[in-house]
């Protein structure tokens, strides 16, 4: 499926007292690389929004194998994982600059209608573009 990958190069204030980058930061490193991927593909997460359409995170799985330090640029590759349903899927990969994993993630976001709350299916045009 579709892949995109970016570069963050990590700040200090995302680092703990041990001088590796925090736990919790990864969250926002695959939000960047997921918010990147729809971008490139043409979809821009302000405007799905303003037409009444939300995207929440339902589940994200992380597996941390080696550590980032602060000024260290890291590579996150996001890859959707299967043609979007109610749900779309990523698979995740971040390495550092020698190209070693540095973690591996998966996210689940669902499509939910703002107005009803309620899961609804994948807009057409966000399946139009895949399909090119």
């Amino acid at each position: 499926m579709k892949t995109d990958q970016i570069q963050i190069r990590v700040r200090y204030g995302e680092t703990d007292q041990m001088g590796v980058v925090y736990h919790g930061n990864y969250a926002l490193y695959l939000e960047m690389g997921r918010i990147e991927w729809l971008r490139k593909l043409g979809i821009s997460y302000k405007i799905m929004e303003e037409n009444g359409i939300m995207l929440p995170v339902v589940s994200m799985c992380l597996n941390y194998k080696k550590s980032a330090g602060y000024d260290d640029v890291i590579n996150v590759k996001t890859q959707l994982k299967n043609r979007p349903t109610a749900k779309i899927e990523f698979d995740y990969e971040i390495t550092n600059e020698k190209g070693e994993i540095l973690t591996t993630a998966s996210t689940i976001l669902v499509f939910i209608d703002m107005k009803t709350k309620r899961p609804v299916k994948a807009p057409k045009y966000i399946l139009d573009l895949l399909a090119k």
